[in-house]
């Protein structure tokens, strides 16, 4: 039984956790920041910023794949909404609408030479301002990198956290808060501290909520189950594969379950902009024996893999 706050600090812990830190910049790469393309290097934040010290800003992970017709930002509308949604729950008033999000982002790809990359948009409240009221006015920063998939390949070992998502009526967990990830981050490093790839959070009643930054997914008897909205970021890469799994035949289950049904469930996948599809080998003590490639999480990675690099169709396997 491990202690319901654990001590996670200390230097040695944070190599050992981030032993292959990035950089998301050099001196060339530029970003569209107050009003303007500059580069990141020029991109600066007052300290007493209030976005900084509350985390009180918005933002969003989206990725742009290299298709037939060129670079294509996947389902730019989708998030530039959910953005400009996520601000208004937030009270941070915001001047662009999601076309014009995303014409300046594909700038922001044009501008690095980019295809192939991860967009980091994120609207925020700049001025000093320690006051505990929704800001004024807010700017918008857009970032793109090359990244590959957020956790990687191999199946991941996952271990419930004894961190929970917070209760929805004291935060909307459908919006993608900054300040949320708080949350995120304490039950990653948590999980990675007692040597698992990766955490799984439960919800304040102890059901099955989602990962750090991934929605969940079980499959079970030929069925797919995962946790219903409510309780959850209810992700776009999530419905994009509920989408896809329906026109491939594959009946998917939206429902409230403990971690025990896990127990003789055959297999189990994460799904996230970032993460994009990714098998899970086994949560705690429960080892998922199907093997990975026969599963629908594996079927489903490679169809979403064809469907945002330019092949939209999906076909049935069963």
């Amino acid at each position: 039984m491990h202690m319901p706050f654990p001590d996670i600090s200390g230097e040695a812990f944070y190599f050992i956790t981030n032993p292959n830190m990035m950089n998301y910049y050099d001196e060339q790469t530029v970003v569209f920041y107050n009003g303007k393309f500059c580069r990141a290097t020029e991109a600066n934040l007052s300290a007493y910023a209030q976005s900084l010290h509350y985390g009180y800003a918005v933002f969003e992970g989206i990725r742009s794949y290299s298709t037939p017709g060129g670079p294509a930002i996947f389902k730019a509308a989708e998030h530039f909404e959910r953005m400009l949604a996520s601000c208004r729950m937030m009270n941070i008033p915001v001047e662009y609408t999601a076309d014009e999000l995303t014409a300046l982002s594909y700038q922001v790809l044009k501008e690095n030479k980019l295809s192939d990359a991860y967009l980091r948009p994120l609207v925020f409240a700049s001025d000093a301002n320690m006051s505990l009221v929704a800001p004024a006015k807010s700017q918008l920063l857009i970032a793109a990198w090359d990244w590959g998939k957020y956790l990687g390949d191999k199946l991941l070992r996952l271990t419930v956290s004894p961190f929970q998502r917070p209760n929805p009526k004291a935060v909307p967990m459908h919006c993608k808060a900054s300040g949320q990830y708080v949350n995120s981050t304490l039950a990653s490093t948590e999980a990675k501290s007692r040597g698992f790839d990766e955490a799984l959070l439960l919800d304040m009643n102890g059901n099955v909520a989602e990962g750090p930054g991934a929605n969940f997914f079980f499959e079970k008897n030929g069925v797919l189950y995962t946790p219903p909205s409510g309780n959850i970021f209810p992700g776009i890469t999530r419905s994009t594969v509920m989408e896809i799994a329906q026109s491939a035949g594959i009946k998917v289950e939206e429902r409230l379950f403990r971690p025990d049904e896990l127990i003789d469930a055959d297999a189990a996948f994460f799904t996230g902009t970032a993460a994009e599809i990714v098998g899970i080998a086994s949560v705690d003590d429960v080892v998922f024996s199907k093997p990975y490639s026969e599963t629908h999480g594996a079927f489903l990675a490679e169809a979403y893999r064809s469907l945002v690099t330019g092949n939209v169709e999906v076909e049935s396997y069963l």
